[in-house]
């Protein structure tokens, strides 16, 4: 047997730990390489325990680590490890925990997926529990902080707020501050150094004016520069400037000081200027070399052509154009777009010879011999080319129609009767020709233009148009009715809105008939029975929008035989007479229409009031006899026939109405009222109390018969019974708020301001959201001298109404000077289509001297309420003071029109008794004198 071998000592440093990054075999080059295999799946593995022997050995275990191979503890360790699934050993991951060894190798499905998006939903839901405390802390803690560290400007608030109360005295008597700033403490060092002579000589030099030339200019006879002479570039910006100027004085007038400019020259410079920067030469060398493989690729596509001379054009080289589009002609002879651009291109000696050899090549071309004849100068030659494109395509409308424009009337009408022949499917033509011929052979004409076209509309209704012009009206009717049944026959589609449309054109060229009898047949197709009074009535108020009157008066017409019963019809024809008709169209409408709807009492006061504003009281008289006849107990014609008489100062036959009136079942509150009004215009009191007593007693809920009755005892100057009158009044009237501003203003006269305040302040209470009523308390207030409550009463109006225009129209004339604008815009916001506001804005525009901006702003006032005549007498009296006579006269003719009875300051004119039967315009212009004392008084009141 072999002896056994000694075992060899171990190395030391085997048992020592490795230095950092020590790769075993990397030094002798015996480096190993790595494999998928090796890799495992591209996945991130989890952190692999520490296995040096440092980190895992002990003092006591000497032994771990023989060589390469695994300890017996370490080898019991992974079998463990292998057996629970994971490594105690590896590290602990902070959010995971254990388990993202455990779950490393595991795949990430849709379960995992959803799992996640369940618990990410709970985390939210629990986030948003804690919300509101989160946010509720840290408001607390930033409050905490700023209540700890103030701002600068909130410490000094305080102090800010008691600068209000120095006065200019103190302001002045504080010293300035100085300037205190480390910049300037240090004062730096400055050195003065004295200007070298050379500089000045160099400068004196460049200044001086020299009258020889240098000798190195001299040996070259003057044509160099020398180079070591600096150039004053001073000097030269002055000679630009000169330059400059002298070209501008030659292109402006130096009398009227307006520029003249030759057009033709400017656009010639404009052609000539040249591409200069690089970029754009470099575009037009990238597109010259994209072009240039079109066209060599392609020669026979003519874009690729045009698009390259249109380049070189653009490029400037009009030559090279030129060529190119002739090679273009050479290569695409066919094409009508290449021979229009080469002539185009051309000189003007050499356009004709290039468009004609582009007819040559394209005989039937339009657009070739159109061109041909646009080079042409006169109409002559212009003809004969187009004549001679006729040759080649007799059958162009184009050309046909440019010839017959250039030929007089008697050619014209030779050229459409051959040219009706070539063209026999073009309706333009026929009817060219039926113009231009007499009323026989046009007539023979359109009959055979609707046996080639049997289907076109147009000749029928020109047929009628013929037909009115000789005054055969009698057919226009059949024509048109025989035109749509044949058309029908045809199969044509009746369009109800284009031969509306055919109407109004007939209308526009006067064929009045035509239009009628066009707007009878064709009105009612496509229309649901119904649907036909809405339809018809929406129709004639487009029509008479776009100012088409005959065709909404037929549409009217059309409406009224088929529904012979209806008043809104015969209303609204009406209304169109009156604003579009004369007198008489207006009153033969009316009378037909009271026949048919004699119950309507808006059609009878209609036309007894045309009557009386024409001037003839006994046909308006007869006519409202008429009206009772057939409406016995209408109270409104009783009314206006009483109004008819006392406005025509009968006031016997008036009473005598009115009397007739109450004696019919007691007669209405009305009756009673103007019969009241009757005797206060007589001056009869005694009569005017028995009446308004007698009235009350039957109508004591009707508040103006209580507010006559008021006026009554205050013109007698019986004020406790005036006040009396009122309480009365407003015990069965509570909620009327006249009556409540009448006691207000008496109790003013009689007890003061103490005494208005209770009742305003008791009106408001009933009658709440009432914007009068808080004006006339801040109004009062304000008649006192006591501004600051003023003020307050309107801020607590403006916050119950707020969107009251009378109130902030108040409020910007009660703001100080500079807040006025700054109010108007908050009023417009609140009321911008309110006319109190819009009048308020536009006597700011006033005050400020804008004159085109106020007479818009009134404008736009009296259009938005034409019933309150106080804008009126505004707009009258701006234009008495801006404007022009007529300018006056149309305010007065608009304002006469709206007839307004309403206003604050309009009514208490209108209604006195001395202008109860003044006309608006006197009222108008007593409410202007008016303004302009009130506008005075506060002046007066001042001095």
């Amino acid at each position: 047997m072999q002896a056994p071998v000694a075992p060899k000592a171990r190395l030391e440093f085997l048992n020592t730990r490795p230095p950092p990054n020590y790769v075993a075999g990397l030094g002798r080059g015996a480096t190993g390489f790595t494999t998928r295999s090796d890799i495992g799946p591209a996945r991130a593995a989890p952190d692999l325990p520490d296995r040096s022997a440092a980190a895992v050995g002990a003092p006591g275990q000497s032994g771990v680590g023989r060589g390469r191979g695994k300890g017996p503890g370490e080898e019991e360790e992974e079998e463990e490890a292998e057996d629970k699934g994971y490594d105690e050993n590896q590290k602990f991951d902070e959010f995971e925990g254990n388990d993202v060894g455990l779950f490393a190798s595991a795949e990430y499905d849709e379960e995992d997926k959803e799992a996640d998006a369940v618990w990410e939903q709970i985390d939210k839901t629990m986030d948003s529990r804690r919300k509101d405390r989160r946010e509720a802390r840290l408001k607390e803690e930033i409050e905490k902080y700023r209540a700890s560290n103030p701002k600068i400007t909130e410490q000094f608030a305080d102090l800010k707020r008691k600068l209000v109360t120095l006065s200019a005295a103190e302001w002045d008597s504080i010293p300035e501050i100085g300037d205190y700033s480390a910049r300037n403490k240090k004062r730096r060092f400055e050195s003065y150094v004295p200007v070298p002579d050379t500089l000045l000589e160099k400068a004196r030099q460049e200044k001086e004016h020299v009258t020889a030339l240098d000798p190195k200019s001299r040996a070259v006879g003057g044509t160099e520069t020398p180079y070591s002479q600096t150039p004053d570039l001073t000097a030269v910006g002055e000679g630009r400037g000169t330059v400059l100027s002298l070209k501008l004085d030659r292109l402006s007038d130096s009398v009227s000081g307006l520029t003249v400019v030759d057009p033709k020259g400017y656009l010639t410079d404009l052609k000539s200027m040249k591409i200069t920067s690089d970029a754009e030469i470099s575009d037009i060398k990238k597109a010259r070399l994209l072009l240039k493989s079109v066209i060599q690729t392609n020669p026979k596509h003519p874009p690729g052509w045009i698009a390259a001379a249109r380049l070189e054009e653009v490029a400037g080289k009009i030559q090279t154009a030129r060529q190119l589009i002739k090679k273009g002609c050479e290569e695409c002879p066919k094409s009508e777009d290449v021979w229009i651009e080469a002539c185009r291109l051309a000189n003007p000696e050499e356009a004709k010879a290039v468009i004609a050899r582009g007819v040559k090549a394209n005989p039937n071309s339009v657009k070739l011999w159109m061109q041909a004849a646009k080079l042409e100068h006169d109409d002559a030659s212009k003809s004969k080319v187009l004549r001679k494109g006729l040759e080649n395509i007799p059958d162009s409308v184009r050309l046909w129609k440019a010839v017959v424009e250039l030929a007089n009337e008697e050619d014209a009408r030779l050229l459409l009767q051959r040219a009706v022949e070539c063209c026999p499917l073009h309706v333009e033509l026929w009817l060219a020709l039926a113009r231009l011929e007499k009323y026989d052979a046009a007539k023979k004409v359109l009959n055979k233009a609707r046996e080639k076209l049997p289907k076109e509309p147009a000749i029928w209704i020109t047929a009628a148009k013929l037909e009115e012009a000789n005054g055969n009206t009698a057919m226009v009717g059949k024509i048109i009715e025989r035109g749509i049944r044949a058309l029908q026959r045809e199969g044509v589609q009746i369009d109800r809105e284009a031969w509306m449309k055919e109407a109004e054109a007939a209308e526009r060229a006067s064929s009045i008939a035509t239009c009628n009898a066009i707007i009878s047949n064709t009105i009612g197709i496509g229309v649901e029975e119904e649907d036909r009074k809405a339809t018809w009535v929406a129709d004639a108020e487009e029509c008479k929008k776009r100012g088409s009157i005959e065709t909404a008066r037929a549409i009217f017409s059309h409406a009224i035989s088929a529904f012979l019963t209806k008043k809104s019809i015969w209303l609204k024809a009406a209304q169109l007479e009156k604003a579009h008709g004369t007198r008489d169209s207006l009153d033969t409408l009316l009378r037909k229409a009271v026949k048919y709807v004699p119950q309507a009492e808006v059609l009878w006061l209609m036309g007894a009031k045309e009557k009386w504003l024409a001037g003839d009281v006994h046909a308006a008289r007869e006519i409202l006899q008429e009206a009772y006849r057939a409406i016995p107990n209408s109270e409104e014609i009783w009314l206006a026939a009483f109004k008819l008489e006392f406005e025509n100062n009968e006031p016997e036959r008036a009473r005598m109405l009115l009397a007739k009136a109450r004696e019919k079942e007691g007669g209405t509150e009305r009756v009673w009222m103007k019969s009241a009004i009757v005797e206060r215009e007589l001056g009869n009191t005694v009569e005017e109390r028995r009446l308004l007593d007698e009235g009350l007693r039957l109508f004591p809920s009707f508040f103006k018969l209580w507010l006559m009755l008021g006026q009554l005892e205050e013109r007698l100057d019986r004020l406790p019974q005036a006040k009396e009158a009122y309480e009365l009044g407003l015990k069965h009237c509570p909620n009327s708020t006249p009556l409540w501003l009448s006691l207000a203003t008496l109790e003013e006269r009689m007890s003061g301001l103490s005494k208005v305040r209770a009742v305003l302040t008791m009106a408001r209470k009933r009658n709440p959201h009432n914007p009068e009523l808080w004006l006339a308390a801040v109004r009062a207030e304000s008649r006192h001298g006591i501004k600051k409550e003023a003020d307050i009463l309107m801020a607590k109006a403006l916050q119950e109404c707020p969107n009251s225009g009378i109130l902030w129209a108040a409020s910007i004339e009660m703001a100080p000077r500079p807040q006025r604008k700054t109010k108007s815009g908050d009023a417009f916001k609140k009321c911008e289509h309110d006319a109190h506001v819009i009048a308020a804005i536009a006597k700011l525009f006033w005050q400020e001297r804008k004159v085109d901006k106020a007479r818009a702003w009134l404008n736009r006032a009296v259009t938005l309420a034409p019933d309150v005549g106080d804008f009126w007498a505004l707009l009258y009296k701006f234009e008495l003071q801006h404007g022009t006579e007529e300018q006056q006269k149309e305010v007065l003719k608009k304002c006469v029109a709206a007839e307004p009875k309403h206003g604050e300051k309009w009514q208490p004119i209108s209604k006195s008794i001395e202008n109860s039967h003044q006309p608006v315009e006197a009222i108008l212009k007593k409410l202007v004198v008016t303004l302009g004392k009130e506008e005075k008084a506060p002046e007066e009141n001042k001095h």
